[in-house]
């Protein structure tokens, strides 16, 4: 089942609002809990894991900056019409 336009801007809202920080602060948690690693070590990681969140949302917010396509389908279909 595909989600809506509507669906997956409210998705991304909950995920940027709440998944995010609480993803920061248990990375965060995890990273002080481990011994402590060279600069270029805790940079890798960083950086790895700022990208391995997005990953599972990827579908959420693919197309979630362009306008509603359900709506332009709508109004390409009132203007053949009138």
């Amino acid at each position: 089942m595909a989600l809506t336009y509507k669906t997956r801007r409210r998705l991304s809202l909950v995920v940027l609002l709440i998944w995010l920080p609480a993803y920061i602060i248990g990375v965060m948690l995890v990273i002080t809990a481990l011994p402590r690693m060279p600069f270029w070590g805790e940079l890798a990681v960083y950086i790895a894991l700022g990208f391995l969140w997005m990953a599972p949302f990827r579908a959420i917010f693919r197309g979630i900056g362009q306008p509603d396509p359900q709506k332009l389908q709508d109004k390409q279909e009132q203007g053949k019409n009138s």
